[in-house]
Parts: C-alpha cells; sequence; structure tokens
C-alpha cells in the first residue's frame, strides 16, 4: 500500500507496531509532573475536594509543559500542558471566589454558627438568611447596662446572646441568669401574638460586658412567614429556651423549711430539699414534710385513697432520696447565687406567689 493511499481512518486503526523499546528515560521534570498528577487525583468530593484535585493538577501541568518545552521541544505537548494549567488556576480562583462567598462575615457569627446551628444541621446557607435578618451586626452591652426595664421597655425584638451574662429581676428579687448562647428575652416573645404589642415584666441588667445579636420584630415574622424550615428551627429554640429558664427558676425557689417548690408539675407538688437548719429540727423528719406537702395538694373535690400498709410505705421512703440535691456543695451553681436566691417567707402564700407570677412573666 503506497503512502498517497494511506487514509486517515487506516493510520489510526492500522496503526504501524512499534519494532523495539528504547531503554532512555524522560527526564525527572517528566516523572513529577507524572506522580503529582496521581497523587491529584486521590481528592475527595465537595468544594474542599475539588480544591485539592485542581490545586494537585495544577503543578502537575506546569511540570509536564516545562517537560514539553525544555525536554520534548514539541509545540504541540506544550501548548496543551500550558492550556490544562490555565484552565486548572482557572478553577481554583472559581471555588476561592465560591468559599468566600458562603462563608460568614465575622468570627463571632462563625463561632454561633459551630457552636448552636451546626449541631442542629443547620445549612450554611440558611443560617445566612437568619444572619441577614439581624443585618449581620452584633450589639455591646457594658457591665451596668440595662437591657430591658420592667413596665417600661416595649417588646419590639428577639435578642440572642452571644457573649456574658445578665441578670434578670423582678421588682428587685433576683430570679437568674442569662448565659451565652441563650435566648434574652424568649418568654416576652411567646407571650404576645404578631399583632400585640407589650412591655417586659423583668429588669435585665448586664453583670458583664456582653455581646448580642438581636431581630427586629416585623422582619424576623415576615421571615418566619415565608421560610417554614427557619420557623420551626426557632420554635424548637425558643422552646428548649424557655424550659431552660423555667429550670433555674426551679432551683431558685426556696422556703426557709428546707423544701423546693418545682414550678415544673402542674400540681406544684414539693421536692423535698436539705434543710439549711439541720440541727434546729432533728424530729422534724423527711416523711413528715412529705405527707404533709402531699396532703395539702390533694384537691377538695377528689377523694383520697386509703392508706395502704406500713410496709409499703416505708418501702417507698427511700424513693425520696432520689430528690435530695445537696444545693449548698454542688459545684455547677455560680459562685454567689445562693445569697441571692429568692426566698420565701410564708409557705402558705407559696402557690399563690408562684402562679401569679408565671402569668405575669410567661403570659
Amino acid at each position: 500500500m503506497s503512502a498517497e493511499n494511506v487514509t486517515l481512518l487506516d493510520s489510526l486503526l492500522l496503526a504501524p507496531v512499534c519494532d523495539g523499546w528504547t531503554n532512555n528515560t524522560e527526564g525527572a521534570i517528566y516523572h513529577l509532573g507524572n506522580t503529582i498528577l496521581f497523587l491529584g487525583y486521590m481528592g475527595g468530593s465537595g468544594p474542599h475536594g475539588c480544591l485539592f484535585i485542581f490545586g494537585f493538577l495544577s503543578p502537575a501541568f506546569l511540570c509536564l509543559t516545562l517537560w514539553g518545552w525544555m525536554t520534548m521541544c514539541g509545540l504541540d505537548v506544550f501548548t496543551w500542558n500550558l492550556l490544562l494549567l490555565v484552565l486548572c488556576l482557572l478553577q481554583i480562583c472559581h471555588l476561592l471566589y465560591r468559599l468566600h462567598q458562603e462563608g460568614l462575615k465575622s468570627d463571632e457569627l462563625t463561632c454561633l454558627y459551630q457552636a448552636v446551628y451546626l449541631p442542629l444541621g443547620v445549612p450554611v446557607h440558611v443560617f445566612k438568611e437568619v444572619a441577614n435578618a439581624f443585618e449581620n451586626r452584633v450589639v455591646e452591652l457594658k457591665a451596668g447596662e440595662t437591657y430591658a426595664v420592667e413596665g417600661k421597655t416595649p417588646i419590639n425584638q428577639l435578642s440572642f446572646l452571644l457573649s456574658g451574662r445578665i441578670n434578670v429581676s423582678l421588682e428587685g428579687q433576683f430570679l437568674h441568669f442569662i448565659h451565652g448562647h441563650q435566648f434574652l428575652d424568649s418568654p416576652e416573645w411567646e407571650s404576645l401574638r404578631p399583632n400585640e404589642e407589650g412591655t417586659f415584666q423583668v429588669t435585665m441588667t448586664a453583670e458583664e460586658d456582653s455581646r448580642y445579636v438581636s431581630w427586629r420584630r416585623r422582619r424576623l415574622y415576615m421571615v418566619l412567614s415565608k421560610e417554614r424550615y427557619i420557623a420551626r428551627l426557632f420554635s424548637v429554640m425558643l422552646g428548649y429556651d424557655i424550659a431552660e429558664k423555667l429550670y433555674n427558676l426551679n432551683n431558685k425557689l426556696y422556703i426557709k423549711s428546707g423544701v423546693l417548690l418545682d414550678i415544673r408539675l402542674p400540681s406544684l407538688y414539693h421536692v423535698l430539699a436539705p434543710s439549711s437548719h439541720g440541727s434546729e429540727g432533728g424530729s422534724f423528719g423527711d416523711g413528715a414534710i412529705f405527707k404533709e406537702t402531699h396532703s395539702e395538694q390533694t384537691p377538695a373535690n377528689q377523694s383520697s385513697e386509703p392508706l395502704g400498709p406500713k410496709k409499703n410505705d416505708e418501702a417507698r421512703e427511700p424513693q425520696h432520696d432520689h430528690y435530695q440535691h445537696p444545693w449548698a456543695s454542688d459545684p455547677e451553681l455560680p459562685s454567689g447565687e445562693d445569697s441571692t436566691s429568692l426566698v420565701l417567707e410564708d409557705f402558705a402564700d407559696v402557690a399563690g406567689s408562684l402562679v401569679e407570677y408565671g402569668s405575669e412573666y410567661l403570659r
């Protein structure tokens, strides 16, 4: 077959067989480029995985470009490798731009996302919508400054504490502290409908330098009405926050006889707590306190069941130890809070005062 009659298809399909293999090897640049190329294709998925892949492909094609220019002296080898190098560099720039756009604007917002929203499985783009609702703005509150005054400050926003500590009081009486990553005014937010207005029933003062983010009421309601996922997210977070505040209040309600009032139960069940006057009431046993408080909780229109055998009562008495907590020596309680705990003077007025407070503060 003459060379003039050989077509392109024949040259591709019927390529001549190599007569022999040479023992010559390419230079170090060629082997280095292929080694980096091999490592580059071991990257994973996602934006960071793509950044890893193209980060290795770029120096690999750079080595092959130098090999085509210096060793092979072939224009086609040099051109193709140079083109692939430019494409990899452009892809890296695009990935860096995307990561910058998807990132958060401040370190405080990044810490907030990682500590609160990331454990809940909230995507970054959803958190950015939440952050845009408070305009990515962090407000600072100096120690001693007041966030809200009872009966005066209107309820027109919802705030979330990033750092610091807030003192919550009612008519000068200390109630509880608000620590970082807690809502400042979740009860007030839940107490009003979107078209209602009201004022704070408690006073909030910064115990130390604090920083918080704040959503305007109308703007947040607009976001919640449009985004169902964000509405459910806030519903879960607000419910958990209110429950935490109730637990904190429950740890502060004491009376001098050593009985702790549990406000979590609808029947206002009285749970035993160690008495601070242990030497004064030696004959004042735990069983007597339990029987007295239990009899007070029985409704008037409900007949009490007959008492069982005495051995059943004795068998049930060790269960009361589960409710006895050494509050005075509890290391989890912040120092100085025991001295400011709300002490109720009159046992007969405990239930009434608690119900009045609950209706005012959580209405």
